[in-house]
């Protein structure tokens, strides 16, 4: 069993105390995203290169409320249809802040935000060619997840449901299957709803979960933040622990032995 003290998690080159990794999009403002962030105790936050500000000097931008010397900014693809325009994405953002750990979404359509598995796999070769440490979110697909490790990526990425659907984990079998076969870490991304799925994704074995909508979405997002916190930490350390035997029928908590 891993001791608690040592448990890190370990992404390529980078050490997470948290195994709870944020997004950055729909809050209200860039002091609510880092209020939240600073509530959830993560690591990594995500940053998608496409919707930031570098142009407008008079508009906020996101450096100013997230050091990134202090947390780790995780570019991503989001809003990318296509290889092409996420390996532009890629490459801008190495060249903006010399990022090389970073999170590969192509989505499939702009209804059900599905990855597109075909260029995902396609940019994943690309990326890891050329000396990017990519993060992949991915379908459920186990097969799928593992041609992913097969070309390189750092860590998978499977959707428990609709990108910012809230529907939690929906397919249970397939996501135990993916955690059994990777030697990669195994970060559950998008569809969580509420902190009780994290959980439940950290007791099956997930590496970790990152959430965005569940938490900026709520009522009370500094307080879904701290949830958030405490629900991954748990899930965790029951996972490490290990649960107890299923069994069909009733067993008494104690022996009959020696009954008056």
């Amino acid at each position: 069993m891993v001791k608690l003290k040592t448990d890190i998690l370990k992404i390529a080159n980078k050490k997470l105390k948290s195994r709870l990794i944020v997004g950055t999009g729909k809050y209200k403002s860039f002091a609510e995203t880092a209020k939240a962030i600073k509530a959830s105790g993560a690591d990594m936050v995500t940053v998608a290169v496409r919707r930031v500000n570098i142009l407008d000097k008079k508009k906020p931008i996101l450096t100013d409320y997230l050091n990134p010397k202090k947390i780790i900014y995780l570019p991503n693809t989001a809003g990318c249809y296509n290889s092409e325009e996420a390996l532009r994405t890629l490459r801008l953002a190495r060249e903006m802040g010399g990022w090389k750990l970073v999170k590969l979404e192509v989505l499939g359509d702009k209804k059900t935000l599905f990855p597109n598995m075909i260029e995902t796999i396609k940019s994943t070769k690309v990326l890891t060619k050329e000396g990017f440490k990519v993060m992949v979110y991915c379908s459920d697909d186990p097969i799928l997840s593992k041609k992913l490790e097969d070309n390189g990526a750092a860590a998978i990425m499977p959707l428990a449901s609709p990108i910012g659907s809230g529907l939690g984990l929906q397919n249970k079998i397939n996501l135990s299957i993916i955690i059994k076969q990777t030697k990669v870490p195994v970060i559950v991304d998008a569809g969580i709803g509420t902190a009780s799925d994290a959980c439940i994704a950290m007791e099956m074995g997930c590496d970790g979960v990152l959430i965005n909508s569940a938490i900026a979405q709520s009522n009370k997002p500094i307080l879904m933040a701290k949830a958030f916190k405490e629900a991954v930490k748990s899930g965790r350390n029951s996972f490490l622990a290990g649960r107890m035997k299923k069994n069909f029928f009733a067993k008494a908590s104690s022996t009959f032995k020696g009954l008056i």
